[in-house]
């Protein structure tokens, strides 16, 4: 297989996430994450009111062939984003970065005057992309997240102005 200089990954477009996409976000959740959040706990969020979400369509899928999704919360003037997952082979592309901003742009829209997030400090990709979006590190809970066998590690709470 030749390595093409010039080929780019297909542009996407950026959708508003609707209850019908809630089986799309969970099998990209199940790509992305260990412990994958099942439909009915995706339908259950996306039904409140507070809650809204982004999915991220290569251009000529269907919204079921998506590539990557977030999902947020906003209330009394602070936004959290609750889980952002790209498909593996995806990454790297820029969509969790365009799924953010369209993500803090709705937020800031919405009343947000600062959003939240949590990480797994283990994954320094998604670490350095928020650190790029200006999101800060304001805390950390050790022994957050599970991993394979009895290992844990800590999430990083970061937070970022909307103003």
């Amino acid at each position: 297989m030749a390595f093409n200089l010039f080929s780019r990954p297909p542009e996407s477009l950026i959708l508003a996430l609707e209850m019908n996409d809630a089986r799309t976000a969970s099998r990209i959740h199940g790509e992305a994450f260990a412990r994958a959040w099942g439909d009915g706990e995706f339908e259950s969020l996306i039904s409140q009111q507070s809650v809204f979400g982004f999915l991220a369509c290569p251009e000529g899928r269907a919204r079921d062939a998506a590539a990557g999704f977030v999902l947020c919360r906003e209330a009394a003037g602070e936004a959290e984003i609750l889980s952002i997952g790209i498909s593996p082979k995806f990454r790297r592309g820029g969509l969790g970065w365009r799924l953010m901003r369209s993500a803090m742009h709705e937020a800031w829209r919405r009343g947000a005057e600062e959003i939240f997030l949590e990480v797994d400090e283990t994954n320094a990709a998604a670490v350095q992309m928020y650190r790029k979006l200006g999101f800060a590190q304001v805390g950390e809970r050790r022994g957050y997240y599970a991993r394979e066998g009895s290992a844990r590690t800590t999430a990083l709470v970061m937070r970022r102005d909307l103003g």
